[in-house]
């Protein structure tokens, strides 16, 4: 009798970890005695035509710190299956079909699909036509619901923070304001923690409508205290103060976010007369090696994946609830996008931090309480305090000669 057997494929945009989740099931599969197919470019590579290579603990050694995914992937083709924030868009039933008579010819018990909201409203559909699927969370935009964290995202962060540590020098030597453009879509987490931890001055994301009153007021509240220079971090799903978004339209797939960078920096040069530069961080955010977090998080995700397929609980997808890894039906990750909450800990925390969102003078309290500014000192207060002094030191000096 045949082994058992395993599908895993990866679709969608690429990002780091995906080849440390396609190790975590593999090993996992051979340890529970289930053989491992890996189908090429994504959800295409199950039908017409079928295209699939065996996948060993032996031919994905060394993958777990590679970015990149060895079964390649692609957010374009017959299996778009949203065009939206959350338009779904049903598959053709033959193509359905098709698919299904792939896994029963190869004697697939369950169908590993790594991929984010896109690619898991495919799995979703093919969870409702009775194909066996388990999902794994993958963004760098994190912007699932059901999971504390995707992986990527982490790595997305630390590429977006490598880079603003290298503007703030640059930016501090010639006195010049840096707008940083990253990616997220229309969640702003990216922006919001590399905007923490690379120490920028603005940031605007999705969640929170901002006015360029508010972020030139940010950037001379900076001059009037003798800093020359300000980090501006823009997500590219930022909507701009008049509405609307910058991006591409393109038909049958989801709308091409990015471009907002270029028009911030011109407009803040215009009002301030002040030299700006903008830097879009583009792709460089989806290559390279995973982080340390990102290796544990995906390996964790290939491992609880295949239990799930084991225990026959088609339909779930993989998720992170800290301290541990649970499962979900994927239906609840796909219908919700999870985004900043404007008033949460790390928008508060930025805030008491004195960084502007764009949405309030730099000088209001984060905290939504009042705080009393310093009183200046007049001409009669300094004036006053030299007397109270001199008389001081006269008395001193009288009970000295005493």
């Amino acid at each position: 009798m045949s082994k058992k057997r395993i599908g895993i494929l990866t679709s969608g945009g690429d990002c780091p970890g995906l080849n440390a989740v396609i190790r975590g099931a593999v090993k996992t599969s051979w340890q529970l005695g289930y053989d491992c197919v890996g189908f090429l470019k994504g959800y295409e590579g199950l039908h017409d035509p079928v295209r699939y290579l065996s996948l060993t603990p032996k031919n994905t050694t060394g993958i777990l710190n590679q970015g990149g995914t060895i079964l390649g992937s692609t957010n374009k083709g017959r299996f778009a299956a949203t065009v939206g924030v959350s338009d779904r868009v049903e598959l053709d039933p033959e193509l359905l079909k098709g698919v299904k008579t792939t896994i029963e010819q190869l004697g697939i018990e369950g169908l590993v699909c790594i991929g984010g909201d896109g690619s898991l409203a495919v799995a979703q559909q093919f969870h409702e036509q009775d194909i066996p699927v388990v999902g794994v969370p993958k963004t760098i935009d994190n912007d699932l619901s059901a999971t504390a964290f995707t992986f990527g995202f982490d790595s997305a962060v630390e590429c977006a923070t490598n880079a603003l540590d290298r503007l703030h020098t640059t930016a501090a030597s010639h006195e010049r304001i840096m707008v940083l453009e990253v990616m997220g879509r229309h969640a702003g987490w990216i922006a919001l923690h590399a905007g923490i931890s690379g120490g920028g001055d603005v940031i605007l994301i999705p969640e929170i409508p901002w006015t360029y009153e508010d972020v030139c007021h940010k950037i001379l509240d900076r001059q009037s205290k003798g800093k020359q220079f300000t980090l501006v971090v823009v997500a590219e799903g930022a909507k701009l103060p008049e509405g609307g978004l910058v991006s591409e339209v393109r038909s049958n797939a989801q709308d091409k976010l990015g471009g907002i960078g270029q028009i911030v920096g011109r407009e803040i040069e215009r009002r301030l007369h002040r030299e700006t530069r903008t830097c879009v961080l583009g792709h460089l955010q989806r290559g390279g090696a995973p982080t340390t977090f990102d290796r544990v998080l995906a390996t964790q995700y290939g491992a609880h994946a295949v239990r799930l397929i084991v225990e026959q609980r088609f339909g779930e997808m993989v998720c992170y609830q800290p301290p541990e890894i649970e499962s979900v039906p994927i239906i609840e990750a796909v219908n919700h996008l999870r985004q900043v909450d404007p008033d949460g800990s790390a928008v508060q925390a930025a805030r008491a931090l004195g960084v502007s969102f764009g949405d309030r003078p730099a000088d209001e309290s984060p905290f939504g309480i009042r705080v009393e500014s310093p009183e200046v000192a007049t001409a009669e207060d300094v004036e006053l305090d030299a007397e109270f002094t001199l008389d001081l030191a006269e008395a001193a000096a009288e009970e000295a000669l005493s």
